[in-house]
């Protein structure tokens, strides 16, 4: 019994430590797709969290919501980015004599 209340622990802890890295990861990364890939991760590993402090509902909105739809309007938004910003390229070298 006492083993099964370590590896609990040790859970919990390893899952607390991995959520802080990757926010910090997250925050610090200056690839905006690495970003939101991490960010994906962190949202995925945040509904275990929510699981575990047993709060199904909230453990499902957070991956639905959370990780799921908000990683794809980021990753949405990228891709728009990188065309944007490839247009404004091609008119700033249409416009150079």
């Amino acid at each position: 019994m006492e083993t099964i209340i370590l590896l609990n622990l040790l859970f919990d802890s390893l899952l607390g430590l991995l959520l802080l890295w990757l926010a910090w990861q997250t925050l610090v990364c200056a690839n905006l797709y690495k970003a939101i890939v991490l960010f994906i991760a962190f949202g995925l590993l945040m509904a275990i969290a929510w699981v575990r402090l047993d709060a199904p509902d909230v453990a499902l909105a957070e991956a639905a919501i959370g990780a799921g739809l908000t990683g794809a309007l980021l990753l949405s938004a990228l891709a728009r980015l990188k065309k944007s910003v490839g247009e404004d390229k091609k008119q700033q070298q249409d416009i150079k004599p």
